[in-house]
């Protein structure tokens, strides 16, 4: 063999050797943690089962994250159980999904499985997701809503790009921003946006603030309310040719069907079903 010859063997054997390495110290994945969570979340909405009537049903209570990580990166597994352990925690994220999915949400249990190398089975590289029901109970639609429960909220977004075109709410809070997840100069996570907006594009996505606004349902008014929460570029209401500025405080705005809510130069249209199911 060459000079030539022997170097690339040489380099290929210390190539080796240090994947190796690293491997061990580090773990092979190398998607980071928060990008895993965002996709067992989209896989846990992919399951959603339509059961007709407008009514949707997960039909799992327990999700197995697989993930492939050295048996001695105890630093890596830490970190990875700190994205997961949250606040908010994995279950309470995919809890949210659902209901942002017009679905209800029991409790789901999750459980993480660090493996040393990739399954066969696995469709990706780094990480596997399973869903399950265990326990003897069987899978039951969610029962008919009390009619003031039935007012649910749908949000379509009109001008900008967010991760969904539409939107479905049944009560509690709404939060509205740039970003899924809004963290702080520490890297935590301080908020969770239901509604979206991506963090590129156009000009409508980067006037959104990454905490712009937020709408709460109030039982006792039954109905639904929006503030905004110090956006750069404010929050309005337009509703029936004219302009209505949404403060940031006191009792919040009460919207109505039809508004179209301004946050910035973005647009989310609001229609409002407040019917009672048959």
């Amino acid at each position: 063999m060459d000079i030539a010859g022997r170097a690339r063997k040489l380099e290929r054997k210390i190539s080796r050797t240090v994947d190796a390495a690293v491997e061990e110290f580090m773990g092979r994945s190398v998607t980071a943690p928060l990008e895993i969570v965002h996709a067992v979340l989209d896989r846990a909405e992919h399951e959603i089962q339509d059961i007709g009537r407008g009514r949707r049903v997960f039909p799992f209570n327990h999700v197995r994250v697989l993930v492939v990580a050295a048996a001695g990166d105890k630093g890596g597994r830490a970190r990875f159980a700190a994205v997961l352990e949250g606040p908010p925690s994995l279950s309470e994220r995919i809890a949210d999904r659902l209901r942002s999915a017009g679905c209800a949400a029991n409790a789901i249990g999750t459980e993480v499985v660090y493996a040393r190398r990739r399954g066969t089975e696995w469709t990706d590289a780094d990480f596997h997701v399973e869903f399950d029901r265990t326990g003897e109970s069987p899978v039951l639609p969610p029962a008919p809503p009390a009619v003031d429960d039935a007012l649910r909220i749908k949000l379509a977004v009109t001008a900008g790009r967010a991760e969904h075109r539409a939107y479905t709410f049944s009560g509690g809070r709404i939060d509205i921003g740039r970003r899924a997840e809004v963290l702080d100069q520490r890297q935590r996570l301080i908020r969770t946006n239901h509604v979206a907006f991506l963090d590129e594009g156009s000009d409508a996505n980067q006037s959104v603030s990454r905490r712009h606004a937020h709408i709460e349902f109030s039982a006792r008014e039954r109905c639904y309310r929006i503030w905004d929460d110090r956006s750069v570029h404010g929050t309005s209401l337009v509703r029936g040719g004219r302009t209505i500025k949404v403060p940031a405080g006191a009792r919040g705005t009460k919207l109505e069907a039809g508004d179209e809510i301004a946050l910035g130069h973005a647009r989310v249209r609001v229609a409002l079903d407040t019917m009672k199911e048959k």
